[in-house]
């Protein structure tokens, strides 16, 4: 194989598992919707209230949610058919977009009404998410599977750079309605995609739903070093090295405050993470993903410290994307961790465990940054985060050395995986779940 090949994205799951290509299908389009209205509401808040603080409050309304619902949700997940649960809490998304759309078309300008369904929102994400990211393991074999991720991780930076880029268009030319109206029509395409998928029901774990199961995977994270290395390493980086609230307060401060500016702002981080994943044939073949995750958490916080300081437009904007191609190998680091050191029964509760790190761990990181920068200045708390979560990667290299050592198994097969060949749900399974989305 030719070195340069080597070098780019395996894209063999897209090719070989129909199952998969759809779901990814369906979940890029939707992402699309998912971040213009993750922009809206921001740019929203920023102009009711010209409050960076009040902007990083929103981080604060995302991961209350988080860190109540997602391990719950886990436990559902373990217990319950994924598909049919990612089906309805996909078709209430859709509801709390509508409703957003809804308020700003009908001009209500309340602030309080912005964070309640933020938080309505959220809670389903929490139950959604973890679920969703549980496909992957059972469509792909195992060969495939780090491949897999790193397409699913495809996902944000082309998010990042398409949505946050005509949100900014969009918005100027014609109201922040328009960014949640299509956010609402990209959901058909996600709900495409799962509808399609075969059935998904639990494996090993008991039906047990409550506070045990829950109990049980946030044990088997605390006796694994690898795991709790991988949510430390990422918490490090999105807790200090996460000014994503400090966007609108710099882009008014040194870039003329225009939406568009501020899109290009979001959308580079996007840009640095689509070159980041489309050069990651090597991140699969790597042997030690924890110490590749270290290295990679160092180069976010120096991209964001760079950022924070500067201000030439050009100069921000390439700092932003360096970050973020960093930060996308890191997520993918992360991903093969988590996936290869659980068993399949836990797999529900140590990927909700995954996601309340990733995403909540991001919302208290927009929370601290807004707070600093209100209390400081946006420049302090942009290159105070980027140092702090350099010091911080050197920390937990030296603390947990078996997570830098941790090197994940090779198994030949993955066992009871669903048929990836199969184009359509079960004969035998109900379409209630499809009905009721």
């Amino acid at each position: 194989m030719p070195a340069a090949t080597r070098l780019l994205m395996d894209i063999q799951p897209l090719r070989e598992v129909p199952a998969f290509r759809r779901l990814w299908a369906g979940s890029v389009v939707s992402s699309l919707g998912a971040t213009m209205t993750d922009f809206a509401v921001q740019l929203q808040v920023w102009r009711l209230t010209h409050a960076a603080i009040a902007v990083g409050a929103l981080g604060l309304a995302r991961m209350i949610p988080t860190l109540t619902v997602a391990m719950v949700g886990g436990s559902l997940a373990d217990a319950t058919d994924r598909r049919k649960l990612v089906l309805i809490t996909s078709g209430c998304s859709m509801a709390v977009s509508a409703l957003l759309a809804a308020q700003a078309i009908a001009g209500l300008r309340q602030l309080w009404l912005l964070y309640v369904l933020v938080v309505l929102g959220a809670s389903i994400s929490s139950i959604n998410a973890p679920a969703r990211r549980t496909f992957a393991p059972r469509l792909l074999p195992a060969r495939l599977l780090p491949a897999g991720l790193a397409l699913n991780q495809l996902m944000l930076p082309v998010s990042l750079i398409a949505g946050y880029t005509l949100a900014g268009l969009i918005s100027a030319a014609g109201g922040l309605q328009l960014c949640y109206i299509i956010d609402v029509v990209t959901f058909t395409a996600a709900l495409y995609g799962v509808a399609r998928l075969p059935a998904m029901p639990p494996q090993g774990a008991g039906p047990d739903r409550g506070l045990r199961a829950v109990a049980a995977g946030v044990r088997f994270i605390f006796a694994s070093r690898p795991l709790a290395g991988a949510f430390l390493a990422d918490l490090n980086a999105t807790v200090f090295g996460l000014p994503v609230a400090l966007f609108p307060a710099i882009s008014a401060e040194r870039f003329g405050n225009h939406p568009q500016t501020l899109g290009l702002l979001y959308a580079s981080i996007g840009v640095g993470g689509l070159l980041g994943i489309m050069f990651s044939g090597p991140v699969g073949r790597m042997t030690r993903p924890g110490r590749g995750m270290l290295v990679t958490v160092s180069v976010w916080g120096a991209g964001m410290a760079c950022f924070g300081v500067t201000h030439l437009l050009w100069l921000a904007l390439g700092a932003l994307a360096v970050a973020g191609g960093a930060d996308t190998i890191t997520v993918v680091f992360r991903g093969i961790i988590v996936q290869t050191a659980i068993p399949e029964e836990l797999r529900g509760r140590i990927t909700a465990a995954d996601y309340v790190v990733g995403y909540g761990g991001g919302q208290l990181g927009n929370l601290e940054s807004g707070a600093v920068g209100s209390l400081f200045t946006p420049t302090v708390s942009a290159v105070s985060g980027g140092l702090a979560t350099i010091v911080g990667a050197a920390l937990i290299g030296l603390l947990l050395p078996a997570f830098a050592r941790y090197r994940p198994p090779r198994p030949a097969a993955e066992p009871g995986r669903a048929d990836p060949g199969r184009d359509e749900p079960g004969r035998d399974e109900p379409e209630q779940a499809a009905a009721t989305a």
